[in-house]
């Protein structure tokens, strides 16, 4: 019996926003530095995570609403926000494999 392929929501930034983010994330030196580090680190997730027949969608973090979101939500920027957002944004899309 063949898995089906699953939709993965993967957190990422764009290099122009990411000195702005760094500011706002309260988790932000648990973040590898500098942007380019990240970026090769997620690009092998994101790659590892396709090898295994799911989709990543990549959902880019706002430095202008993400700080709005967390406070209509009540919670921190962190993590764990970055990756409630992520789901919401995927959800709220109509993605069929």
């Amino acid at each position: 019996m063949t898995q089906q392929a699953m939709i993965q929501a993967m957190v990422w930034y764009k290099k122009e926003d990411w000195d702005k983010l760094m500011t706002i994330f309260s988790d932000a030196h648990l973040i590898p530095q500098p942007y380019e580090k990240w970026l090769e680190l997620a690009e092998k997730a994101k790659a590892n995570v396709e090898s295994q027949g799911d989709q990543v969608i990549k959902v880019f973090i706002d430095p202008e609403t993400f700080p709005q979101w967390c406070e209509k939500k009540g919670v921190e920027p962190n993590a764990d926000a970055r990756t409630t957002l992520a789901i919401e944004v995927v959800n709220m899309q109509n993605f069929s494999l």
